[in-house]
């Protein structure tokens, strides 16, 4: 990693922490749309657990967990997953969940062919290469098991803030202190290399809108 990516990487999880300390529970309760439209792909394959890449201070992990399925929720925020832990102790579903500070930009802390499914909501379009974001569903598909299914959103190059801000290498631009990947479809059709590409949908989320893809890919029995 060169000095200048190692940089940003660095101020962005310092960034976060700051923003998970400032404003508690910031995304409030309620799921993302997309953790319920993957709850439903995942019933439908029969998962029981789930691993969550990104999960900020749980909204979605908790829904997860109150659907029934035990769930790993990853962050590399402390502060966010000390939040999800309480909640999910308030929640009562406290042995469903188990949370584990990790940098996605390092190998996932799980055998091979350990888990049902994984999910992650805007997770792969932060601050990360494409090389790192390759790396990374190459993990994903390393744990999974034949037939898991691995649902993820990203912000496409359709977005409103694509091409503005402040621009960093590889599609990169920064906004306010967050630092965004915007995926073209290439992007999208590469990383489903050697899985079945199920579904990419599209959607907004939010005020701005944020335009994003919802991505769902199986790993091939």
């Amino acid at each position: 990693m060169t000095d200048d990516r190692q940089e940003l990487a660095d101020v962005q999880q310092a960034h976060w922490q700051h923003t998970y300390t400032a404003h508690p529970g910031m995304y409030g309760e309620e799921p993302s749309a997309a953790a319920v439209h993957a709850a439903g792909v995942y019933r439908t394959a029969g998962t029981r657990d789930v691993v969550e890449l990104g999960a900020g201070h749980g909204r979605d992990a908790l829904y997860f967990a109150r659907e029934g399925f035990t769930i790993q929720a990853t962050d590399f925020s402390a502060t966010g997953l000390d939040q999800l832990r309480a909640a999910a102790r308030k929640q009562g579903v406290a042995d469903r969940v188990t949370v584990t500070v990790h940098d996605v930009r390092e190998p996932l802390p799980l055998p091979d062919a350990s888990v049902d499914a994984v999910f992650a909501h805007m997770l792969l379009c932060m601050a990360l290469s494409t090389k790192e974001i390759h790396a990374l569903v190459g993990e994903v598909g390393r744990v999974l098991r034949p037939g898991g299914a691995f649902v993820y959103t990203v912000r496409h190059t359709g977005d409103a803030h694509y091409g503005t801000g402040t621009a960093h290498d590889d599609e990169i631009y920064e906004h306010g202190g967050f630092a965004v990947h915007f995926f073209d479809r290439l992007l999208v059709d590469a990383l489903a290399d050697g899985w079945t590409l199920n579904e990419v949908h599209g959607f907004e989320e939010g005020e701005l809108p944020r335009r994003l893809w919802r991505i769902t890919q199986t790993l091939p029995r």
